[in-house]
Order: C-alpha cells, then structure tokens, then sequence
C-alpha cells in the first residue's frame, strides 16, 4: 500500500468517483479507498483526489502526483517531502498496511 522512494512515498489508492460523501473511506484490500463527489470525467476526480490528499497530509497541492492509473479507479500517487510513518500517522486508513 506504501512504497517509500528517494523523494517520498507511493500510494496505492482506489477512488469511488460520484459519491454522496467525499473523504478517506478506510482500505480496500492493498489500497487506501478515497471517496470522491467528482465524476471521473476530464480530469475532475483526479484533481479532487490530489486536493483531498494533499489536504488530510498538510502538503502543498504540488507534492501530490498521480504516477499510475490515472484513467482507472486504482491509482498509485505519488507523495513528496513526507516519509511513511508520517504517512501512516495522518490517514487513517494508511495504517495497517
């Protein structure tokens, strides 16, 4: 679910796009399940998702990047300037993995 790398960590996520109620929505198998209200039409879930991320772990917008599966509903993001204990400690659902 966490993969540490030189500049921060890889997480695996898997959205629900359309939701009544956004928000991190504890694990699904390996992955972290996020909520998201946008439709994943041009671009706007993944942009929520970025905000929604970013947010919960107190990093600036730009830290946040989906690297893999940005068309699909299980991504990998990828998180600058954060280590994973940190990771794990902010969401909430990051931390039996």
């Amino acid at each position: 679910m966490i993969r540490t790398t030189p500049d921060g960590v890889i997480l695996e996520v898997r959205v629900v796009p359309r939701s009544s109620k956004a928000g991190l929505a504890g694990r699904q198998g390996d992955a972290l399940r996020v909520r998201l209200h946008a439709p994943p039409v041009e671009g706007a879930a993944n942009a929520e998702l970025i905000e929604l991320l970013a947010d919960a772990l107190g990093l600036p917008k730009r830290a946040v990047s989906i690297v893999g599966g940005e068309h699909a509903r299980s991504k990998q993001v990828r998180l600058t300037g954060v280590d994973e204990a940190s990771v794990r400690r902010r969401l909430p659902g990051a931390a039996g993995a």
